[in-house]
Order: C-alpha cells, then sequence, then structure tokens
C-alpha cells in the first residue's frame, strides 16, 4: 500500500511531501545549504540539531528564511 502525499505550505507556496519527511529532507528537496537558512514551523524556530529528526506534520506552515552574504 502506498502512503499519500501530504500537503504543506513553504513560504506561501502550498506543496506535498512524503509523510515523515522531515524538515532536513524538505531543505535537501528544495536544494537549500541547511548551513545558510533558518527555519519556522508553525510560528516557532526550530533549532538546526532538530532538523534530521522533527517530521513535518499534514498542513504545517514553514517559512525558510535565507542568509544572504554581501559587502
Amino acid at each position: 500500500m502506498e502512503c499519500q502525499p501530504i500537503e504543506i505550505t513553504v513560504n506561501g507556496e502550498r506543496r506535498e511531501i512524503d509523510p515523515g519527511g522531515t524538515i532536513l529532507r524538505l531543505l535537501e528537496e528544495l536544494r537549500l545549504d541547511p548551513a545558510r537558512v533558518a527555519v519556522e514551523l508553525d510560528k516557532r524556530i526550530v533549532k538546526r540539531n532538530e532538523w534530521e529528526r522533527r517530521q513535518i506534520p499534514p498542513g504545517a506552515l514553514i517559512e525558510i528564511v535565507q542568509f544572504v552574504g554581501g559587502g
């Protein structure tokens, strides 16, 4: 039996992910460098050391902020 994808919202855009997906896996799918972002899940910042094990629930609201260097 195949698992149905769940719907989440990332930076205001709806997308589907596999159930049980983690924040780290989402960043990998989005091709974002984990060292250069901050992640908020349902209006709470998630610490970097939790990303690998923190599963994303259905209907989650995720905001990803990328750090940009400049000079």
